[in-house]
């Protein structure tokens, strides 16, 4: 096994969901929850023990686990979501870390920090500045990450959910990119991209990489340079400007 990856069911509420940068439309919930089976078990066909956190029905935006929690090492950062009606969430998902040996520590007000603001690659951290990360959020969690050996780099966003909505790393170092939304001079080796689904996918160990259905031209990129590609339809959680790696937090080794 790779490690365990953590999930969440998606709410009765989904729909409710926030929505900042794009207009509101029907979203079905038993798809949703069928996507998210479908997703799951991508995880677990990947090698990933897929562990589910609490649910929280009455958190219409519960399922997007990965803004809840950033893990480095043994150290699970809880975040303080900048939306507040998110950060409810946070308790369950620290439940599951402490109960998986992980250490704990806080974003503290007056900082805001979502998870889906934070890329990591290698030890080189970039978290993004923008609606929901503030830049007391990221002086926190560049504090609570230096004595990891971890180099924290902000990085403007643009009209943007998240920082992971933009950009993404993939297993050879090189970043998958939207440069009309983030600066591309502060990453190392981009390879643009022009589908958004193309942008945020996740490694999910030796060659294969998850990303969404709605970008089959950059799967097919993913192909050519000797990746397998892990497609999953998430088109339910796209209207809620949700991505793939909004949907769960890999924790490898554990």
């Amino acid at each position: 096994m790779n490690g365990t990856g953590l999930v969440r069911e998606p709410s009765s509420r989904l729909a409710e969901g926030i929505v900042t940068h794009i207009s509101r439309v029907p979203l079905d919930v038993a798809l949703a929850r069928a996507q998210h089976a479908a997703y799951a078990d991508a995880l677990a066909d990947s090698g990933w023990m897929v562990r589910q956190a609490p649910a929280a029905d009455d958190c219409p935006d519960s399922v997007f686990i990965e803004d809840t929690v950033v893990i480095c090492e043994d150290l699970a950062v809880l975040t303080r979501p900048g939306a507040p009606a998110r950060r409810a969430e946070v308790a369950g998902v620290a439940q599951t870390v402490r109960s998986l040996g992980l250490r704990t520590a806080c974003i503290e007000e007056p900082g805001v920090l979502d998870g889906g603001d934070v890329l990591q690659a290698g030890h080189t951290v970039y978290a993004g500045r923008g609606g929901r990360t503030n830049g007391e959020g990221i002086r926190q969690l560049r504090s609570l990450l230096a004595p990891l050996g971890r180099t924290v780099i902000g990085v403007p966003l643009g009209q943007v959910l998240h920082l992971k909505s933009a950009v993404t790393a993939l297993p050879d170092g090189t970043f998958l990119l939207l440069p009309e939304l983030v600066p591309a001079e502060l990453f190392p080796a981009v390879r643009p991209v022009r589908e958004e689904g193309g942008s945020h996918v996740v490694p999910l160990g030796g060659d294969r990489v998850l990303i969404a259905a709605s970008a089959p031209r950059t799967a097919e990129l993913l192909q050519d340079l000797g990746f397998t590609p892990v497609v999953v339809d998430i088109s339910e959680f796209e209207k809620l400007e949700g991505c793939v790696t909004c949907l769960s937090v890999l924790l490898p080794g554990r």
